[in-house]
């Protein structure tokens, strides 16, 4: 059992996807006073995105859905490659 099936199994589903809500609101606030304020806050921005990533891998294995989140993620990276293509040509 890895880190992060022993966090679901240790804390339960509720609890941790209420974590992944509150983790990616507080890097939510992160980015917006990085913008909006002009914030120096990259050390802020590490610890934030970290914190999601880590939470989003238990998501993933909460709802058992890893596998289909890998291939949605390959068809949008190469729609997005695509639409790079296209707005390269217009330049």
């Amino acid at each position: 059992m890895n880190t992060f099936e022993r966090a679901l199994a240790a804390w339960g589903k509720e609890p941790q996807m209420l974590q992944v809500i509150e983790e990616m609101s507080e890097l939510t606030k992160e980015i917006l006073k990085n913008i909006n304020r002009n914030k120096d806050n990259v050390d802020e921005l590490v610890e934030e995105t970290a914190d999601v990533e880590i939470m989003l891998e238990q998501l993933k294995l909460c709802y058992n859905i890893v596998d289909r989140v890998e291939e949605y993620k390959a068809a949008k990276l190469k729609k997005i490659d695509q639409r790079l293509d296209e707005w390269e040509k217009q330049k």
